[in-house]
């Protein structure tokens, strides 16, 4: 057990990676954040109606630095069901369905009261995977948690995340590669 709650801690840090870093730590937003958040919100809206649709609501909430999962985002907003059907939306469904920027910000206030990992919490995670004790764990591991654990990374964003991170051996020093993703 101890094992896969270490694991879980990794991959909320993993979520992270995939996040701007403009924090937003404050329960209550200031007036200009509101018109900042606004703004980020209003580049989002394809149609000109001042709304976005609910499958764009995580993206914005990554790109003002908020790192919800997806079930979180399907929590907040309020585990959509299509109007005459007692199913989950579909994609096409998640498309249509629009928000404005008034229903948002209490989205964004909760995803921001939310949780988050610290330091220790990532490297306590990360420790698991360290079978040599010396503080590295081997970078082809990693690949494979972050494809195949939580929400599952592409590629191309595990190959950004990694970039730069490993040394000759394969080994990522995974204290310094926390400091890393936690300063991006």
């Amino acid at each position: 057990m101890y094992r896969s709650v270490c694991v879980c801690v990794f991959v909320f840090m993993c979520v992270r990676v995939r996040s701007l870093c403009i924090s937003v730590s404050q329960t209550e937003f200031t007036p200009d954040q509101i018109e900042d958040f606004k703004e980020a919100f209003g580049l989002f809206d394809r149609v000109g109606d001042s709304q976005v649709a609910f499958n764009q609501v995580a993206d914005i909430m990554r790109a003002l630095g908020q790192n919800p999962t997806n079930k979180d985002v399907t929590k907040i907003l309020g585990n959509p069901t299509a109007d005459d059907q007692e199913k989950v939306l579909t994609a096409t469904d998640m498309a249509n369905k629009r928000l404005n920027f008034d229903a948002f910000l209490p989205m964004l206030k909760e995803v921001d009261a939310l949780q988050k990992g610290t330091y220790d919490d990532y490297v306590e995670g990360l420790r698991v995977f360290d079978k040599e004790g010396n503080g590295t764990v081997m970078g082809a591991e990693l690949r494979i948690v972050l494809s195949t654990l939580g929400e599952k990374m592409s590629e191309p964003e595990i190959e950004a995340l990694m970039t730069g991170q490993e040394d000759e051996n394969g080994s990522v020093h995974y204290e310094a590669f926390v400091k890393h993703i936690m300063s991006v």
